[in-house]
């Protein structure tokens, strides 16, 4: 065996093994989630759908999960505006301490999920709103905005600065060359940065742990609660609801963006 055919069989060994150990675990839930017996087991007992039909009977479940889309839908609204003009300013404009302000807004990524969770809770106590579910979303927002700015970003970096020039050169006044020339520009970066905003909200934890009760619990809480008690089969139908939402949401960005874009914009 060559010594180049010797590399490519090692590479494509270590891409084969990587793809079968990145796609086992899936591919065990989904197969668990239809199991016709009483607990998780693959392969599973039989082949049943009850599990699924049950889920949707489950007041407990259809509310947590409303409330889930509810905060991240308040969590992308608010991280569209905020995170392009943030990008927008750190990158073509010379602001004042603008690498003191860069660095601020990565805080999030080296602050500890717990920390940010607990003085979040602290905050929100302190201010009379803890226990309202809107707060929710913001908090989610916060955490993860840097991946919003970092996605606006990239394509704000791909913006040729002579378009906007030309726009006024033509008389068009700031904002009516933001919306016309910027905006649809960088808009890949913006569609890019909302999905990965809805998707991280939608699979937060930890933070909404500490921020929410009750009356407010969102799905990943409620399945945390379920597990402390007893794994049942209705837990990886859940999963599999969770993989569903992952490949719909890469399937939008195929469409709006496309992934060749937004690969090269990472």
């Amino acid at each position: 065996m060559t010594g180049e055919r010797s590399k490519t069989v090692v590479l494509w060994s270590l891409v084969w093994f990587s793809l079968v150990t990145l796609s086992l675990p899936t591919l065990i839930i989904v197969g668990a989630s239809f199991t016709s017996g009483d607990i998780i087991r693959f392969p599973p007992d039989g082949f049943s759908l009850r599990w699924y039909q049950q889920l949707w009977q489950l007041d407990d479940f259809r509310q947590a999960l409303g409330r889930t889309f509810y905060v991240a839908v308040i969590c992308t609204l608010i991280s569209i505006p905020v995170g392009t003009l943030a990008a927008l300013a750190t990158v073509r404009y010379r602001i004042r301490f603008q690498k003191t302000v860069q660095v601020y807004l990565l805080l999030p990524f080296t602050i500890p999920l717990v920390v940010s969770g607990i003085s979040l809770m602290v905050f929100f106590g302190e201010i009379r709103i803890l226990g309202q579910l809107w707060p929710v979303g913001v908090a989610l927002c916060v955490i993860n905005l840097p991946f919003m700015i970092w996605s606006v970003s990239a394509s704000v970096n791909a913006l040729d600065p002579e378009l906007e020039n030309a726009a006024y050169n033509c008389g068009a006044p700031p904002v009516q060359a933001f919306f016309t020339v910027t905006l649809p520009a960088v808009m890949p970066g913006v569609i890019t940065g909302s999905l990965l905003m809805f998707i991280l909200a939608f699979n937060e934890f930890l933070v909404s742990l500490f921020l929410t009760d009750s009356r407010t619990v969102t799905l990943p809480v409620q399945i945390y609660n379920s597990i402390r008690s007893v794994i049942t089969p209705d837990l990886a139908a859940v999963s599999v609801l969770y993989i569903v939402i992952a490949l719909v949401a890469v399937w939008l960005l195929d469409r709006l963006v496309g992934l060749e874009i937004f690969l090269r914009s990472k």
